[in-house]
């Protein structure tokens, strides 16, 4: 399983730590201390997920090497949802007359790009499908609320879009190793830890202590286990990218592996949290600098709970 192209969107508008002192009256300091971050990404009323889903194809498509109408498979990633009915897969099928595919929407919190990625290798080795695209995005301030002193300072809102084939079309495309996943409902608070009630009190993470000390258990252990089930160790990783929910999780998780800083990649300073595009949009960022026999890590860890680990090589 290759990645053909990549492409994202991420709204121009910042909003600081500063706005939220007269909002929930948290300082700006005491906020980036605690989370690792400064400013967050924030749509407009023009940038709905719909729309941001498909400027990030949009991005894509000048370095896919077939033509995107080829497609058999639109896998759209979110726990942010716009519409349950007309998903945003649905539009992009639509905009992109991508007829010959089967187009659904997937939700497993934080974990939903990784699962969405799980999926697309399953369909590739049923012989079910030979192209596919993946969208994931949060629009997290649809749901957020800002005068939440608990969790209403973490949200960014991003885009992004990755094609993958059964095939390898390019030397230069990015081979995925491996992928696992978790279902974790069944530890910690579970369930209870972060939710989203569309016609109740919106996005809230009303144990976020717990969300914090499993994210740094699961990272840590999942990223071991993939290395060693592969083969390699943390010393052969080029590239470390946890989800990007608390720079304190990260920091955790990189001192726990001994992992160098600079063989890790992060944009929560700047975007906050941007759910489960977070570390998808990372790497995206980031694909130009990958280089030939670079092995790269992606771990990330959600509500539900819920877990994904991925492992790419650019070989």
């Amino acid at each position: 399983m290759y990645i053909n192209a990549v492409g994202y969107y991420i709204p121009e508008k910042r909003i600081s730590n500063d706005y939220f002192t007269d909002i929930n009256g948290l300082d700006a300091q005491w906020i980036y201390q605690r989370t690792g971050i400064k400013t967050r990404s924030r749509a407009n009323d023009k940038e709905t997920i719909d729309y941001m889903c498909t400027e990030a194809v949009l991005g894509a498509l000048p370095q896919l090497p077939y033509n995107e109408t080829d497609v058999d498979l639109i896998i759209f990633a979110s726990y942010t949802p716009s519409d349950t009915v007309g998903t945003t897969a649905h539009v992009i099928q639509r905009e992109f007359k991508m007829e010959k595919a089967k187009a659904f929407h997937i939700s497993s919190a934080c974990s939903s790009a990784i699962n969405g990625m799980e999926i697309i290798q399953s369909f590739f080795k049923a012989n079910m499908s030979k192209k596919a695209l993946l969208i994931c995005a949060e629009r997290n301030s649809t749901y957020s609320d800002d005068a939440d002193s608990i969790a209403g300072h973490l949200w960014g809102d991003a885009a992004t879009a990755y094609f993958f084939s059964s095939e390898r079309y390019s030397s230069d495309e990015l081979e995925i190793v491996d992928i696992t996943s978790q279902g974790l409902a069944h530890i910690g608070q579970g369930p209870k830890a972060v939710n989203l009630e569309p016609n109740g009190a919106g996005l809230r993470m009303p144990y976020g202590r717990d969300v914090f000390q499993r994210a740094c258990i699961y990272l840590v252990q999942n990223t071991e286990d993939i290395i060693t089930k592969n083969g390699y160790t943390i010393s052969d990783l080029s590239y470390f990218i946890g989800h990007q929910a608390n720079k304190r999780i990260i920091n955790h998780v990189v001192k726990e592996l001994g992992i160098p800083q600079n063989k890790t990649m992060n944009n929560i300073e700047e975007l906050g949290n941007t759910g489960s595009t977070s570390a998808l949009l990372v790497f995206a960022q980031n694909y130009d600098t990958f280089k030939e026999n670079d092995l790269i890590c992606i771990s990330v860890f959600g509500g539900g709970y819920s877990a994904g680990t991925c492992l790419l090589k650019k070989s």
